[in-house]
């Protein structure tokens, strides 16, 4: 599997101390897609793709009609990202498939490994896109609606890329599969902290995500007395630290609030911050708590904006279902770990993922490996060959159990 790590690391539009550069349908993320297509093919799977760009390796099974058993991630990274998020999970199915068929084991469900196109959001602004286009979730509209930094929109990058965005209804998966599974570095930092291997993970969270906008008056610094000030970026400085504070309140079950964008109009020094816009990113595995933090940080932005006499807008971007894994496959995984003699924990994820649009539709399994010191999306991602190799052997034993056809979830 190193050389497959080697190989993904050279398709990217940085290297070295940059990291990795994948972006959804870019020339490297489409040079990443053809060499994992070429090592599906040579492990004998059948390859196909969808209307979206989505690839699917299929191994029969003996029983053709069975629904199938689905396990992959995505290939695309973040802007100067790391070369493990996403690659683990879709090189370790791809090996998986190379060690059943040195086994010469046949299943009685067949197999699907599947290659998700865009799950990152950094391209167009919305995440595991190549998902939501197999379930259902992604329409026409979207299509014309997301476009990138350039103003390009992704029904135009579709038809760039020889895809068929007018026949996205195709790329809707036909059945529930038996299972789905999903590997990954964990993002985070809690596998390392416990010094425990492998993860199973209990629940994803998802994000509810707004642009706040806040229409400040910009004066001049030194002529505009304290009292007399309308300042976008002070209010935006109290959103901050109010966001903060109703999410660390909220410890059971926890809650995440971010404001990872702040931008401030004229930003000149010498004239007060007038038009301001802040990115919102509130996450958990609880719809109600998430909720209740949204609820609260919307009540405090309307009351620092009426004391500080500033008008303001809120537009949500998105805001997503937490998904709960099904208990039998918790135990499930669980059971595998410990058959396989190692050691795993549950644990949520605080990421979302593609399993997350699977798990209405068919039992979902996610397993998590450390990475080192949490870090994630950054050059200085990295996971062990040691832990990959590891969770590869608990994938392949979780799809040998879960291809028979008397298991059931």
């Amino acid at each position: 599997m190193s050389r497959d790590f080697a190989e993904m690391a050279k398709c990217s539009d940085t290297q070295g101390e940059q990291g990795i550069t994948r972006l959804a349908f870019s020339d490297s993320d489409w040079q990443g897609r053809a060499y994992i297509i070429s090592q599906m093919k040579e492990a004998g799977l059948m390859v196909r793709e969808d209307a979206f760009g989505n690839v699917i390796g299929r191994l029969e099974g003996k029983q053709k009609d069975l629904p199938p058993v689905l396990f992959g991630s995505h290939g695309d990274s973040v802007p100067s990202g790391g070369n493990y998020d996403g690659a683990v999970g879709i090189l370790a199915a791809v090996e998986v498939i190379r060690s059943l068929k040195e086994e010469g084991f046949v299943p009685e469900h067949p197999l699907e490994v599947v290659l998700f196109m865009c799950e990152e959001s950094s391209r167009f602004g919305a995440a595991t896109l190549g998902s939501r286009a197999m379930r259902g979730k992604l329409t026409k509209e979207d299509l014309q609606r997301l476009q990138d930094g350039q103003g390009k929109a992704l029904y135009d990058v579709l038809r760039e890329r020889g895809l068929q965005p007018d026949k996205l209804d195709t790329a809707i998966y036909p059945q529930p599969p038996k299972a789905f599974f999903e590997v990954h570095i964990e993002q985070g930092k809690v596998l390392e902290h416990a010094q425990i291997p492998l993860g199973v993970v209990t629940g994803i969270a998802a994000p509810t995500r707004l642009r706040v906008y806040l229409h400040g008056k910009a004066d001049h610094s030194g002529a505009t007395p304290m009292n007399l000030r309308h300042d976008g970026l002070c209010a935006a400085a109290e959103i901050v630290l109010k966001l903060e504070e109703l999410a660390a309140v909220r410890c059971e079950p926890p809650v995440v609030g971010t404001v990872g964008i702040l931008k401030v109009q004229p930003g000149v020094m010498n004239v007060i911050p007038g038009e301001c816009e802040l990115g919102v990113d509130i996450r958990s595995i609880s719809a109600t708590a998430k909720d209740a933090v949204e609820a609260g940080l919307r009540q405090a932005i309307g009351e620092i904006c009426q004391r500080r006499d500033i008008a303001y807008d809120i537009k949500e971007v998105s805001k997503e279902e937490p998904v709960a894994m099904r208990p039998a496959m918790v135990k499930f995984l669980e059971g595998i770990c410990q058959e396989q003699g190692q050691k795993s924990m549950a644990l949520p994820s605080g990421a979302g993922h593609d399993a997350m649009h699977w798990a209405d539709f068919a039992p979902v399994g996610m397993l998590f490996i450390p990475c080192r010191e949490g870090i994630s999306h950054n050059p200085a991602e990295y996971a062990s060959l040691e832990d990959i190799l590891n969770v590869t052997g608990i994938l392949e034993a979780a799809v040998k159990a879960a291809s028979q056809a008397d298991r059931s979830f």
